[in-house]
This record gives structure tokens, C-alpha cells and sequence, in this order.
């Protein structure tokens, strides 16, 4: 397939509805900007007037007069006559134009100060401002010649002009500043006319100059920024990747052009507004400087709103060229590989499998491994790069369907040509070990027709002599080969799949030799025989000659063999070669440094590869140490507790309590040993593919979140049985340094080592392939173990009386300041609530919220161990939030049943809060959708399992509460589901980072757990499985083939237990069937601690387990 193919496959998906959406949002965008520089945009620039208005022929002081009418000021000026009327023109326009575009219907007021002028000059004056004046002209208000001339022939002038005057404006004379009062506030005047208006002329200037400077460059970027969208959005995909690299070079240097000129735009843009505000916070501003900085912010904020649609935009098309760029050479790999595969195919046809002669064959068996071996590179290639198809469809690559269908393609070839290289090698096989086998037998025929030809006559005559021969024919016949003892329809019929015509007619030859040989033989015995009776005269009793005797077989190797015999494994270790020194058993010490297990050098070389191989290398090799160590705890220890020997060390209470001991660390162990461990030894030359790996293996890792909820219950059981002798046998035959509870520790040790490899590989993998998969894989890793502390409190709470998994996964705890107010009763205790707060733990669930009291109990050794004593519950089917609390930035206010109860949490820490209340929001929002489904399952589980009624009618009571109505600034779900309406003006929070330290969390617990020790109940037996229905308590993952999935709340059924303690359980609720441990049962059942399993059926116990308070 050439690349003109290729562009037709993926031309369908070449531009994705994303990036379309992309580019008509930077279209709006740029639009919208268009539109808004138009309405603030002036026609006529300060450039074209800018000499007329720094002589100051006339300007905008910022005054108001009546209805608002905007105020220009003729000063005196003696050239004004000689002003052009184009360029006078221009200049009314300019100065009428910038109000007018605030608001168009403005009227305006012209005060004519000509006091030191004379008539004509003001008559010469009114008649331009007739003429040129464009706006809707209020007044003219002139201030006449302050001379008692001048001032009387103004008079008298006007008098006689008035008329003419009037009709096309109205006009004022005034004789001094005091009339001007009378039209103009005080306040509105500058001051040479008596005002108290602070105006700087330079200061207006400068300001409009940078503001209509301030629009032109936006308008240049907002085009700039559109131009370059469109060039990208009609951007043809060439079929070679070096153009594709080209093009994204290009794409990539204009971005970042256009990005810095952005930013400098928005400089000037902040620059601009802080003159702005400075200008702003006088009490009488000269011009209206509120309206320029909303311009101003109006054009900011919408270029920002370009700038980020434009990002979204160029992000999406250049990961759809890279993504091309990607398929491209995938693509020509594919062909490549695909025309190998195709070569050596025709290579193994033409290897010929009609051997005739053992040369022949052993020439097509060599051929065809020279074969073979080109063929494991070519498909290890093949493999390789099905691998890296498989990391592009996982990456979301837009064209994923082709993509898989070349995976499946390489993978067909693949299994083709092994499948007819096996075939053909176990051809050649068979043929050689016939004509090997035809070969043999005709060599021993043709020794012994030589044998037989060599013994002379003349020494038969004698007793001793016939004696002797017949030994030398009874000794040729034991060497004969074994196929001589077939007959020739046997060995045909063996050998039937590579049977020729030319093998069939070589057999029969071989055999027919064989007969005549076998002919002649036994012709010699009976003439040598008869030649050794005849000289024996009196006939004696011989005793027969003894069979060759049986070989004696080596006693098996027990540990009963041999005096002080130690306990060593001898077992082929997963990840590790068996040892070539010697042929002894090794033995596995587990006391390793993490830390330390791996030392390297890295003075020579610190480059990243080198860097990421070494954290690669530790990563492999602590994780072999590691499954050595699980081994050695399952065959030193829980193997040993079978073993005869040592029954009567063993504590009776173990006898049946030995799975809560160890937990599911076989499961751990078989995980570990038979999967992972070879997929991080897959990534030792590329490193950056374990974050791949660990995603892959993401949901095998949960059964670590089981194991770490068993451990309390198996460090109170172990400190009953430590001291036993059974322990310490076992540990001085292990030649431990350390006890079973150290190495009971080390799945937990584990889990938390992973996050800071993959820390250490993230930190020297900036920017490279794979980088994303790291970061996925630490943040997965990283939930697990936030998942597994908050699990590990959640099994610390006492005194909840029902079932904690009704309430559904935990999702957040922490300890926080409580004030609680209440409606009901007589007092309120709202403002004697404030005083002082209350210390509650929260454990935030799916379905609720609990209030708990955190209590520090001391167990053995002076250990402090946490436990929460349950104090409320909150169903967040009527819960509500209002984010904000006056006062403290750190509160917010859970209220519950509209308001009948409010409590003010205060949280230790702002990011602490913010995570609170996303978490929160996302609850109530899909409290509908949970809600109905939950309601829906019910109705199924009443229809095909004939629940109790007691049970619906509580799922329906959990189902009908109500809460109120969203207010300003709460929060709460509308239960309501009927109803097609929900709201949507709630504002998202931004996520916030988590500051709980999950690991340090983890520590608390392994070591300081005394407070579990067993109560009275947990003294008591199992639970004692029978079939029957059952409600299942935890979840169990599907682990094998066999196996089936089980969540919490499922309706199980088990049907019978075979010999290996298997149960066959059938999975109502998923309509799934399959085998499960018995200790896995114990677990997904409840333990004796929780009290004793019931069945669906019996009536009153419809719950499987009630938490002791």
C-alpha cells in the first residue's frame, strides 16, 4: 500500500469534527473582535489632525453642560482664519466623532472664547463652524471682546446678524465668564474660564494617541491570527514525512511569532489601562476616562478570547500533523515488514521437505534455520512495531482503525509463517530421524552379513570355538537399532505424514535386507549350536546367564536424608537464569535494600537515556528481589504449615486461620511472578514504555487495596502466634534475619516504591515519547495508594450500625472543625455552637457523609493506633453546600433537609477545601443518574430474585428524598428525576491539588495497627460456607480464565466445592459463572469479626453483616 492509498484511508478523518469546531470558534472569535473595533474605532486619526490639535485650535476638556451635552473649546487662536476648511473639517469631525461612538445621539456645546479678538473674527468664526461643524450642534456660546470698541461693534454686528445666525445654530453672546456660569456648572469649566475642571492637554493627547494605537495593533493581530488560522485549516497533507516535518517546523516558529506578539500587545494593553486608572482616581477627571478603560478592557479580553481559541485550534492541528506524521511512517514500517514477511514465506516454500538421502534433509534443515532465524528478527520487528500501533490507538490516534487493522494484519503473517516454518521444521525432523533410524539399520545389517562372512569354518570344530561365535552373533543382535523390532506396516504407519514413494520403497528395502540378514543368522545358530552339543558328553546343568540387572535408582532427596540439612529452595526463579556453577540448591535470603540494590556510576555519562535505563535496571531488578522474597514467604512458611513434620509445632488457632494470616499474597506472588515482572523486563531498552505497562496492569494492582484492609486482621492474629516454635523453625531454616511480620510488611513496602521510580523515570524523560503514559501511570499509582490509606481508615470506624458498602466507594477523608446549628427543637444552639468547634474526621462516600470522632487507642509496645468513633451520617441524597462562609476562606457550609441542619466545616487548608467541594459538587450532580440506576437494578433484583420487602422499601424511602432547590451560592441535587429541567448555574471549581501525603499515610498503619486486635467475635471460627444465596460484602477481580467478576452488593449463589477448595459460584446480578477460592469467599462474605454469614433466603437477614459498634 503506497502513500496515495494511504491519503485515501485517513481522508475521511483528516480534519476532526474537534479541530473544526476549533477553527469556527477562532472565526467567532476574530469576528467578534472585528465587530467591537469597528464601534470604538474613529475614522479620522490623530495622525491627520494631530498638528491642529496640538496648537490647540480646538478640544474636548471632558466638561458637560445641559442634557449631557459634551463641551469643545475654540480658544483664542490669531491663524485661525487661515486654518484650511478641509483640514477644519477634519478636526470637528475627529473631536465629534470620539463621544459619538460611546453614545451616537450626543449633542455638543461650543464655548468661542474671543475675548481678546475682534467682530469680524468672530463672524469669520460662527460662519466655519455653520459650515464644517458635523454633529447635532446644541449651543454656541461666545464670549465676546473684552475691549469697549471691539465689544460695541461685536454688539452691534451681532444685532444686525442675528438672524442670519440663528437659523443655522444657536448662539449666545456672553459678555464675560460670569454668563458662562449661568449655561455651564463651575465644575465643568477649566479653569480659564473660572472652572474647577483639571485638564492637561499633552496628557489628552498622549492618551488618545496610545489608545487609537492600542486598536490598530489589535486589528493587525486579530487579521494576523485569522490569517494564519485559515492558512492552517486549508493546509493540504503532503505524503512525505520530511514535508510533514517541514511543515510543522513552519507551523510551529509562526505560532511562537505570534504568540510573543500577543504578548506584547497585552503589555501594552495592561500599560495602557493602569494610565487609565491613574487618570481615573482624580475626583474630576477632564475627559471621560471610565469609557476608554472598558474599551480598552473590551479589547483585551477579547483578545484573549482569540488568543485561546487560536490555541486550541493550532493544538489541535498540529497533533492531527504529528498523528499523520506518526501513521506515515508507520505505514512505510508496515510495508516494509510486510514485504520481508512475504519474502522469507516464498524463502520456506521453496524449501523442499522430499529429502531423499539423510544429506539432503540435513541440507533443507539447515536451510531452513538460517530461515528460521531471519524470520525471529523480521517478526520481532513485526512485534515491535505492533506494540507501537497498539501505543498510538491507546493514545487516541485519529486514524485507530486502520491502525489496529494492520496490527491484526502483522499478526496473521506473523502466525502464518511460524506456523509453516514449525510445520515444516517437524517435516524435515521426522524425515531425518527415518532415513537416520534406515541409515542405522542398514549399516548393522550390513556389519553383521560382515560378521557372519569373517568367522572362519575350522574354528567351529571346537566346543569353545562354536561357544564363542555364538557370542559374537548374540552380541551384534543386542546392538541391533530398535526400528529393526518393528515391523516395516509399523514404521510406515509412524511415519505416514512424510511418507514418499521414494521413503515407502527405502523401507521395504531396509527391511527386506534386514530379513535376509535375520535369515542367515539364524541359520549360523542353529549349525553352531549343534556343532556345541555334539562335544559336550555328559550333559551339565548351567546356570543361565544373568539379564543385564536393573539400575539401581538414587534415593529421592528429603530432608529426612542427612544430618543438619538446612532448608534451601530449588526452584527456577521467574526473571532469573538457572545457575551454571553447580548443580546445589540455592538459597533465597530476602533481607534486600531497596535503596541500595543497585549501584551505578554516573560520572561517566548523565545523559537521560542513561539515566532512565539505570531507574529501568533498579526497577527490574528490585521487583525480581521482591518475587524472591514472596516465594520464599509462601514455600518457607505457608507451605511449610502442610508439611507433617512440623503439624505439632504449628498453634492450633492457625490451623484454620491461615489465610487471614497471609492475606492474598499468593494472588500478589502469581501476579507479580507470572506477569509483570516479564512486562517490566519487555521495557528494559525502552523505558519510556513502563508507564504503558503500569496503565495496562492497572486494575491488577487493585487486589493490593484487599491485602492492605486484611493487614490489621493479620498483625493481631500474628502477635497471638509469634512466639510459637513453628515460626522460629521455620525462619532458622530460611536463615532469616528478620521474622514472617517483616516480610509481611513488604507488599505494602512495594506499593509505595513504584510511585518514586516512576517519579525518578519522569523526571528524566522531559519531553520525550512516552512522557504522558509516565504521567498517567504515576497519577494511577499515586490514586491507588491515596485509595488504599483511605480504605485502610475506613475499616478504623466502630459503631455504625449498617453496612458500610451500601454507602458505596470512599472517596475523600480527612479531620476538619465542625459547628453544627439546628432548627428543630426549642434552643437553636446556632451562636453557642460558634464558640468552639468540634473535631470531626469526614469520610465523604458515594452515597453519603460521615461525622467521626477520631480516638488515639494504645496497643501493644506503647503503639498509638487511630480508630473513629461514628457520630452521624448525612445521605447526599438531601445534602446541600454553600461554598463561601463569611469570615474565613477556608469554610464552607454542608446543610442538610433544607436547612433543618447546617454545619460549618472549616478545612485545615484552602486546596484542601477546593478539593472538598469539586468533589462534592460531582456527587450532587449525578445524584439523579445514581439515583435512577439504583432504583432500576432494585426493580430487577425484586423481579428475578424475590427479595424481602423490607429491602425495597428502604431503597425506595433512600430513593424518594428530597432536598431544596439550588440558591445563590449553594448547591444541592434535585431528586426529582421526572422532571426534564435541571439547572445549570452553578459554577465549576477549578482542581485543586491534593496535599495528602499518601505514602506517609501508608506507614501509620503496618506497624501501628495493635488497636485491631481480635474482639471476642473474632475469636470465633469462619464462616462456614454452604450453598446458598449470599450477598457479597467486597469486590473480587477476575484473575484467571475461570474466574468471575464480584463487586459489593452483588447476589451470589454458591453450588458446591471441588477437591482443590474451589467453589463454583454462579453470579446472579451478572449473570456470570465461575471458580473462586474459599479464602477469596471468606473475604467477599465477611469474616467472623463482622458476624456470621446468612443467606438471601432466610428471612430477617437480608443483610449479610452488621458492624460491631
Amino acid at each position: 500500500m503506497g502513500p496515495a492509498s494511504l491519503q485515501m484511508d485517513t481522508e475521511p478523518e483528516q480534519e476532526p469534527e474537534e479541530e473544526m469546531e476549533s477553527y469556527h470558534c477562532l472565526l467567532q472569535a476574530g469576528s467578534q473582535l472585528q465587530s467591537t473595533l469597528q464601534q470604538v474605532a474613529v475614522p479620522v486619526s490623530m495622525k491627520e489632525v494631530g498638528g491642529y490639535i496640538e496648537k490647540q485650535v480646538a478640544y474636548l476638556s471632558g466638561g458637560r453642560g445641559e442634557e449631557s451635552s459634551v463641551i469643545i473649546t475654540l480658544p483664542e487662536f490669531s491663524a485661525f482664519s487661515d486654518i484650511p476648511e478641509e483640514a477644519l473639517a477634519k478636526v470637528f469631525t475627529y473631536l465629534t466623532l470620539i463621544p459619538r461612538t460611546r453614545q451616537p445621539s450626543v449633542k455638543f456645546i461650543i464655548i468661542l472664547d474671543r475675548r481678546l479678538d475682534t467682530w469680524a473674527s468672530i463672524k469669520t468664526a460662527l460662519a466655519r463652524i455653520a459650515a464644517s461643524f458635523p454633529g447635532n450642534l446644541h449651543l454656541v456660546l461666545v464670549l465676546r471682546p473684552t475691549s469697549f470698541f471691539h465689544r460695541t461693534v461685536t454688539d452691534l454686528g451681532f444685532r444686525f446678524s442675528q438672524e442670519d445666525f440663528m437659523l443655522k445654530m444657536p448662539v449666545v453672546m456672553l459678555s464675560s465668564v460670569t454668563d458662562l456660569l449661568r449655561y455651564i456648572d463651575e465644575n465643568q469649566l477649566t479653569s480659564e474660564f473660572g472652572g474647577t475642571l483639571d485638564y492637561c492637554h499633552s496628557d489628552w493627547i498622549v492618551l488618545r494617541t496610545a489608545i487609537e494605537s492600542f486598536a490598530v495593533t489589535v486589528k493587525d493581530i486579530a487579521q494576523m491570527l485569522q490569517a494564519f488560522g485559515t492558512e492552517l485549516a486549508e493546509t493540504e497533507l503532503p505524503n512525505e514525512g520530511n514535508t510533514i516535518e517541514y511543515l510543522l517546523d513552519c507551523h510551529t516558529d509562526k505560532y511562537r511569532k505570534l504568540k510573543d506578539a500577543i504578548r506584547s500587545v497585552s503589555k501594552e494593553g495592561r500599560h495602557l489601562l493602569s494610565s487609565l486608572e491613574a487618570s481615573g482616581k482624580e475626583e474630576d477627571s477632564q475627559w471621560d476616562v471610565k469609557l476608554d478603560w472598558d474599551t480598552v478592557q473590551r479589547l483585551l479580553s477579547q483578545l484573549r478570547d482569540m488568543e485561546s481559541a487560536f490555541d486550541g485550534f493550532f493544538e489541535k492541528h498540529h497533533l492531527k500533523l504529528h498523528q499523520y506524521l506518526q501513521l506515515l511512517r508507520y505505514e512505510q514500517s508496515f510495508q516494509e515488514i510486510e514485504l520481508c514477511l512475504d519474502h522469507l514465506l516464498a524463502q520456506e516454500k521453496d524449501v523442499s521437505t522430499s529429502g531423499d538421502t539423510l544429506a539432503q534433509t540435513e541440507h533443507s534443515l539447515k536451510k531452513l534455520d538460517g530461515l528460521e532465524a531471519n524470520a525471529q528478527e523480521v517478526m520481532g520487528r513485526a512485534q515491535i512495531l505492533n506494540l507501537h500501533g497498539h501505543q498510538l490507538s491507546a493514545s487516541h490516534h485519529y486514524a485507530m482503525a486502520l491502525i489496529m487493522q494492520r496490527c491484526n494484519e502483522l499478526r496473521h503473517y506473523s502466525d502464518t509463517l511460524s506456523a509453516a516454518l514449525k510445520t515444516k521444521h517437524m517435516h524435515l525432523m521426522q524425515t531425518h530421524q527415518l532415513l537416520l533410524c534406515l541409515g542405522q539399520a542398514q549399516s548393522w545389517c550390513d556389519e553383521a552379513a560382515y560378521l557372519l562372512a569373517n568367522q572362519l569354518v575350522d574354528k567351529f570344530q571346537s566346543k569353545e570355538g562354536a561357544q564363542a561365535a555364538l557370542r559374537d552373533i548374540e552380541k551384534i543382535l543386542e546392538g541391533a537399532p530398535s526400528i529393526l523390532s518393528s515391523g516395516a506396516e509399523i514404521v510406515a504407519d509412524e511415519y505416514q505424514a512424510v511418507s514418499t514413494p521414494q521413503l515407502q520403497a527405502l523401507v521395504r528395502k531396509t527391511f527386506e535386507k534386514h530379513g535376509a540378514v535375520q535369515q542367515m543368522i539364524q541359520n549360523r545358530q542353529s549349525c553352531l549350536r549343534k556343532l556345541a552339543d555334539k562335544h559336550v558328553r555328559p550333559i551339565q546343568l548351567v546356570t543361565p546367564r544373568p539379564e543385564n540387572p536393573p539400575r539401581t535408582k538414587s534415593p529421592l532427596f528429603s530432608p529426612k536424608h542427612g544430618e543438619g540439612l538446612k532448608f534451601t529452595f530449588d526452584l527456577p526463579l521467574p526473571g532469573k537464569r538457572a545457575s551454571r556453577k553447580s548443580p546445589n540448591s540455592r538459597k533465597i535470603e530476602v533481607i534486600h535494600d531497596y535503596q541500595s540494590c543497585v549501584s551505578y556510576s554516573l560520572e561517566g555519562d548523565d545523559s537521560p537515556d542513561v539515566l532512565k535505563r539505570h531507574v529501568m535496571r533498579e526497577l527490574i531488578e528490585t521487583e525480581r528481589i521482591y518475587v524472591e522474597e514472596l516465594l520464599s514467604v509462601m514455600l518457607g512458611y505457608k507451605a511449610e504449615m502442610e508439611n507433617p513434620e512440623l503439624s505439632g509445632l504449628l498453634p492450633p488457632i492457625l490451623r484454620s486461620k491461615r489465610d487471614i494470616l497471609f492475606g492474598n499474597m499468593p494472588e500478589i506472588y502469581d501476579f507479580h511472578s507470572r506477569v509483570f515482572l516479564q512486562d517490566l523486563e519487555g521495557c528494559l531498552e525502552s523505558p519510556e514504555s513502563v508507564g504503558a505497562c503500569f496503565l495496562e496492569r492497572k486494575e491488577n494492582f487493585q487486589m493490593y487495596e484487599c491485602y492492605c484492609q486484611n493487614k490489621p486482621r493479620s498483625e493481631a492474629l500474628w502477635r497471638q502466634v509469634s512466639d510459637c516454635a513453628f515460626f522460629q523453625e521455620c525462619q532458622k531454616k530460611l536463615e532469616h534475619k528478620l521474622g514472617l511480620d517483616s516480610y509481611l510488611l513488604k507488599p505494602i513496602q512495594r506499593l509505595t516504591k513504584y510511585q518514586l521510580l516512576l517519579k525518578e523515570l519522569l523526571k528524566h524523560s522531559t519531553d520525550s515519547v512516552g512522557t504522558s503514559e509516565l504521567q498517567e501511570a504515576l497519577t494511577a499509582m499515586l490514586d491507588l495508594l491515596k485509595s488504599v490509606n483511605d480504605s485502610m481508615h475506613q475499616i478504623a470506624i466502630t459503631g455504625y450500625q449498617g453496612e458500610l458498602c451500601d454507602l458505596g466507594r470512599v472517596l475523600m477523608q480527612g479531620s476538619f472543625s465542625v459547628w453544627i446549628s439546628h432548627k428543630r427543637g426549642p434552643t437553636r444552639m446556632k451562636e453557642m455552637a460558634r464558640f468552639k468547634p468540634m473535631q470531626r474526621h469526614l469520610f465523604l462516600y458515594e452515597r453519603a457523609l460521615l461525622f467521626c470522632k477520631r480516638r488515639e487507642e494504645h496497643g501493644d509496645g506503647g503503639d498509638k493506633t487511630p480508630s473513629y468513633s461514628f457520630k452521624h451520617c448525612l445521605k447526599m441524597t438531601a445534602v446541600g453546600i454553600t461554598e463561601n462562609v463569611k469570615g474565613d476562606v477556608k469554610k464552607f457550609e454542608l446543610w442538610y433537609s433544607g436547612r433543618e441542619e447546617v454545619y460549618v466545616v472549616q478545612a485545615p487548608t484552602l486546596e484542601v477545601k477546593m478539593a472538598w467541594l469539586n468533589e462534592l459538587r460531582r456527587i450532587l450532580t449525578n445524584q439523579q443518574k445514581m439515583l435512577r440506576d439504583e432504583a432500576y437494578q432494585h426493580a430487577q433484583m425484586v423481579e428475578h430474585m424475590q427479595l424481602s420487602p423490607s429491602l425495597s422499601e428502604s431503597k425506595q424511602q433512600r430513593a424518594s428524598v428530597s432536598s431544596e432547590d439550588t440558591e445563590s451560592g449553594r448547591s444541592s441535587p434535585d431528586p426529582q428525576h421526572r422532571s426534564p429541567k435541571r439547572r445549570h448555574n452553578r459554577r465549576s471549581w477549578p482542581g485543586a491539588t491534593h496535599s495528602v501525603d499518601i505514602c506517609e499515610g501508608l506507614g501509620e498503619w503496618p506497624g501501628g495497627m495493635d488497636a485491631f486486635h481480635p474482639s471476642d467475635t473474632e475469636e470465633e471460627a469462619l464462616v462456614q460456607l454452604s450453598p446458598g444465596r449470599y450477598r457479597a460484602l467486597a469486590e473480587c477481580l477476575r484473575n484467571g480464565p475461570e474466574s468471575i467478576t464480584v463487586k459489593c452488593g452483588d447476589v451470589i449463589q454458591l453450588q458446591y466445592e471441588d477437591s482443590k477448595g474451589l467453589w463454583s459460584v454462579k453470579n446472579l446480578s451478572r449473570r456470570q459463572e465461575g471458580f473462586i477460592p474459599a479464602s477469596h469467599l471468606q473475604i467477599i462474605l465477611g469474616d467472623s469479626n463482622r458476624g456470621h454469614a446468612s443467606r438471601l433466603g432466610d428471612p430477617g437477614n437480608l443483610k449479610m453483616r452488621k458492624l460491631s459498634s
